[in-house]
C-alpha cells in the first residue's frame, strides 16, 4: 500500500510552500542572532563574575544552536518523516 500526502489538491499549495518557507527563513535568522546575543552576554556575564547571569546566557546559547539546528534541518526532518508515515 502506497500512501502519500496529495499536495495538489490543496488550493494555494504553491503559496503556503512560500510562506512555510519564508517563516523557517525567519526562524533561522532569529535564532543565530539569538546565539550571537547571548554568547555576548555569557561572556560578559563570565568576565564581571556574575555566574547566574552567564548561566542563564549560557542556556540560551544552547537552546539557541538547538533551534538553528532544527530550523535548518527542517525540510530534512519533514522528508523523514513522510518517508517513514508512508512506509508504516
Amino acid at each position: 500500500m502506497d500512501v502519500f500526502p496529495d499536495f495538489g489538491a490543496v488550493g494555494g499549495a504553491a503559496q503556503l510552500r512560500e510562506i512555510v518557507g519564508a517563516l523557517m527563513m525567519f526562524a533561522l535568522i532569529t535564532s543565530v542572532l539569538m546565539l550571537v546575543v547571548c554568547a555576548v552576554a555569557w561572556a560578559l556575564a563570565a568576565s564581571n563574575g556574575n555566574y547566574q547571569t552567564a548561566s542563564r546566557a549560557r542556556m540560551g546559547v544552547w537552546l539557541a544552536c538547538g533551534t538553528a539546528a532544527l530550523a535548518g534541518a527542517g525540510v530534512a526532518l519533514v522528508n523523514f518523516l513522510l518517508d517513514v508515515g508512508a512506509s508504516l
